[in-house]
């Protein structure tokens, strides 16, 4: 199951990464081919919110199926290893939350910014009429 924990944390990065070049200044040169590249990549990463839900289900099935480690039942060692698993869980739903945060701020972003060019255009062209 590593790898896709792997997949899901490099697909967030990208995202975050777009989300990041989208929103600087000064990259007016770039921007339209990073808008470009933004919106053909938008219906590639829908498909990390399916691949999300799933983990979720994942995650969900191993705490129900967790065995319990209260008290004096068990040994130093498998409680140990029960706070290990409750620890990546919460880690692996962070990571979740993020993937799919960050997909949204992709989305809106670059939705804002293909409308703030329309904009700009049409701006320009009231300009050169009048």
């Amino acid at each position: 199951m590593a790898l896709e924990w792997v997949v899901l944390g490099y697909a967030a990065a990208a995202e975050a990464i777009m989300v990041i070049l989208l929103t600087i200044p000064g990259l007016d040169a770039l921007r339209k081919g990073l808008i470009a590249v933004t919106k053909n990549l938008l219906k590639p990463f829908l498909s990390v919110v399916p691949f999300c839900l799933f983990l979720l289900m994942d995650i969900y099935w191993k705490y129900e199926t967790r065995p319990s480690c209260e008290g004096d039942s068990c040994t130093p060692t498998e409680h140990l290893r029960h706070q290990k698993s409750i620890m990546k869980s919460q880690r692996n739903a962070l990571l979740i939350a993020a993937a799919l945060l960050f997909y949204w701020l992709l989305y809106s972003v670059t939705n804002l910014v293909v409308k703030i060019d329309h904009l700009n255009q049409r701006l320009e062209r009231l300009k050169r009429t009048e």
